[in-house]
C-alpha cells in the first residue's frame, strides 16, 4: 500500500499576513509543507504598490491576476497584467518588478518553484492582519543596504527604483 500525504487545506482566515514594502502578503503554502517544491503566496498591492525591480537567478515565480491590474516591467519590456493575466519569470535573473498603477488594490496569486522566496518576505515585512496595509518603509541608503543583505542570504538582487526605466 501505498503512503500517501495528507492534501493541504488553508483557510480563508489561514496562512500568516505579513507586510512587505507597504504590500499584503498572505503565506498559504511554504517549503516546510511541500518539502521545498515550491510556495504560494496570496499577495494584495494596494495603488502605488508593488515590489521593486528585483532578480533571482534560482527560481521560477509566476503571477495569476486575480482581480484589478499590475504593471509588469522587466528587461523585455513592460506589459499591463489584467484580470485572468499570467507572467512567468524563469529561471536565469531576469530584472522584473511591478507596480499597481490603478486606484484599485490588485490581488495575485504568486507561486515560487523552488520555496525559499516565503523566507525572504518573513525575514523583512512585518505580521499584520490579512488585508491590512502598512506604509511602505522609507528606503534611505542604510535602510536599502539592509535590505540588500538579506536579499542576497535568500538569492535575491534589488536594483535600484529607476533601473526599469
Amino acid at each position: 500500500m501505498e503512503n500517501h500525504i495528507k492534501p493541504l487545506t488553508i483557510t480563508p482566515e489561514a496562512g500568516n499576513s505579513i507586510s512587505v514594502a507597504g504590500n499584503n502578503y498572505r503565506i498559504l503554502v511554504t517549503g516546510k509543507d511541500t518539502g521545498g517544491a515550491f510556495a504560494t503566496i496570496d499577495m494584495l498591492i494596494p495603488p502605488g504598490g508593488g515590489p521593486g525591480p528585483h532578480a533571482h537567478a534560482d527560481f521560477e515565480e509566476s503571477f495569476y491576476v486575480v482581480a484589478g491590474e499590475v504593471e509588469f516591467k522587466s528587461e523585455f519590456g513592460t506589459h499591463v497584467a489584467t484580470q485572468g493575466s499570467f507572467i512567468s519569470i524563469p529561471k536565469g535573473g531576469v530584472v522584473h518588478g511591478f507596480k499597481n498603477k490603478t486606484q484599485q488594490t490588485a490581488h495575485l496569486l504568486c507561486t515560487v518553484v523552488p520555496a525559499g522566496l516565503e523566507l525572504f518576505f518573513e525575514e523583512v515585512g512585518q505580521p499584520v492582519a490579512t488585508g491590512q496595509f502598512l506604509p511602505p518603509p522609507v528606503l534611505d541608503a542604510a535602510t536599502l543596504k539592509k535590505l540588500q543583505g538579506i536579499a542576497g542570504k535568500h538569492g535575491q538582487h534589488l536594483f535600484p527604483p529607476d533601473y526599469l526605466g
